[in-house]
């Protein structure tokens, strides 16, 4: 076989790999348009209290820890109305995003919008979260308009076959997830043994629905512990096959997140991977799908959005995207290569790769359960709990997940935890205060701090250890 036989063999095998179908990622951009949708009506159930100065994490505090917070748009002003004007104008785009409506444009200002949230309270950010960034970082630069869409209607952009370095990148950022995942399992004990599940259903902080009856049936536990494992473990066929192949994996790791949904408190995390997988499925998936919906959805909606005519662009211009489009996917590569510790990252560097890495539940999940007491006194000498109200109590609640209001106040205390950062434990401490003088008549003079934590053991007893974060007088 002669060289330029070969080459043209491998950038024929480069390409079918690195493709993806145009209905995929109109699906995509479907999904990405619903999931801002659903994220900021979960977000505005804690509109004041996560992102306003009357909440647990004021401005001054956030920029004092996270400089960097300084540019986010939703730290102009510290008021509720201007981060409901935000959210309203992130839920027009959103909607705009949904219907393919200037299409590039508007996934572009999401995603300004999303960092801008993300900005505000890193504290109450996870998995899902970075996802759904990168998500829309590498939306912009694929044709998410180019089927079923406003765009669509108005303009015959291509064809359903959409290869390019940005395909590449998206299937390559997403195949990383589940790699570096694997790998990082794969180098702690439960995983491999069988138990880890099985802790993770221990976990009451996290168990909701059919999270609640699985622990007593521990043998399904092992089996969905080594069934995800070989799942993880042949993510790399996501970009290596190809067709069937690529298509069965990506649809039994669907399955797997949608499990996930029904056990598990993980806020957005397995709704965003389900999305996060949809340019994995074959041609021949969206081909069925096309019969069931042979027109343009958004089609009517033609002549109720006005037309804006695209500019012209200059050919350099052009060539912007790919060159930098490129430099993302070394970067996707580098950096899950230092989160592996392939590549050595200096100890002076200002973000290291391995503390923000995809390790859910990896290499190790946790070992212990937890829950909040807070003691707020009375002017009178009567204690009270502020934060799960009625009287104080340390005993085991009946459900602690229920403890948590929402996936994000779990997240957001679960960090308070395990920091020593004290900016953010007195900010929350101030914010009981304030909250508690604002919703009764009388107010408080001090309020103390606890977490409660109840180490997991598959068998025998589990102790419990009561941590102090510290007394905090309230202003007057």
């Amino acid at each position: 076989m002669s060289v330029r036989a070969s080459r043209s063999r491998i950038r024929r095998a480069v390409s079918r790999r690195a493709a993806v179908d145009a209905r995929a990622l109109a699906a995509l951009r479907i999904a990405l348009g619903a999931l801002l949708l659903l994220d900021l009506a979960l977000r505005a159930r804690n509109l004041a209290v996560f992102y306003t100065d009357a909440g647990v994490l004021p401005r001054d505090a956030l920029v004092a820890q996270h400089p960097v917070a300084r540019y986010s748009l939703h730290a102009l002003s510290g008021a509720l109305w201007w981060e409901a004007l935000l959210f309203a104008v992130a839920g027009v785009f959103a909607v705009s995003l949904l219907v393919g409506y200037r299409t590039r444009l508007v996934t572009f200002v999401s995603l300004v919008l999303l960092v801008s949230l993300h900005l505000r309270n890193p504290v109450v950010l996870n998995g899902g979260d970075s996802l759904f960034r990168r998500l829309l970082l590498w939306s912009v630069f694929l044709p998410l308009g180019r089927r079923w869409s406003v765009d669509a209607h108005r303009t015959d952009d291509g064809p359903n076959r959409v290869i390019s370095v940005a395909s590449a990148g998206l299937l390559l950022q997403v195949t990383a997830v589940y790699v570096v995942n694997a790998v990082l399992k794969l180098r702690g004990d439960a995983w491999p043994s069988g138990d880890a599940v099985r802790y993770v259903f221990s976990l009451d902080q996290f168990t909701v629905f059919l999270g609640d009856v699985l622990p007593h049936v521990p043998v399904v536990l092992t089996a969905m512990d080594y069934a995800w494992l070989a799942l993880l473990c042949l993510s790399p066929l996501l970009v290596l096959a190809t067709g069937r192949v690529r298509g069965a994996l990506a649809a039994g790791l669907m399955a797997a997140h949608v499990g996930m949904v029904l056990t598990l408190k993980l806020g957005i995390f397995p709704v965003v991977t389900v999305a996060a997988l949809l340019p994995f499925l074959s041609s021949a998936v969206w081909d069925r799908v096309e019969r069931h919906v042979p027109e343009n959805p958004f089609s009517r909606l033609d002549a109720a959005l006005p037309y804006l005519p695209r500019p012209s662009v200059p050919p350099l211009v052009r060539r912007g995207p790919t060159v930098l489009a490129t430099l993302l996917v070394v970067f996707v590569l580098v950096w899950n290569a230092a989160a592996l510790g392939f590549v050595h990252v200096s100890d002076d560097a200002a973000v290291n790769p391995a503390d923000n890495s995809w390790d859910m539940f990896a290499p190790e999940p946790l070992h212990a359960d937890g829950w909040y007491v807070t003691v707020g006194y009375r002017a009178n000498g009567e204690s009270v709990d502020p934060y799960r109200g009625g009287p104080v109590d340390f005993s085991k609640p009946p459900d602690v997940s229920e403890t948590y209001p929402t996936a994000r106040w779990r997240k957001y205390l679960v960090s308070l935890a395990i920091t020593d950062d004290r900016v953010f434990r007195d900010e929350f401490a101030g914010y009981l205060c304030r909250h508690y003088d604002a919703t009764h008549d009388d107010s408080l003079t001090a309020v103390s701090v606890y977490f409660v934590e109840q180490e997991t053991r598959l068998d025998g007893p589990e102790p419990v250890h009561r941590t102090a974060f510290g007394n905090y007088t309230c202003p007057t």
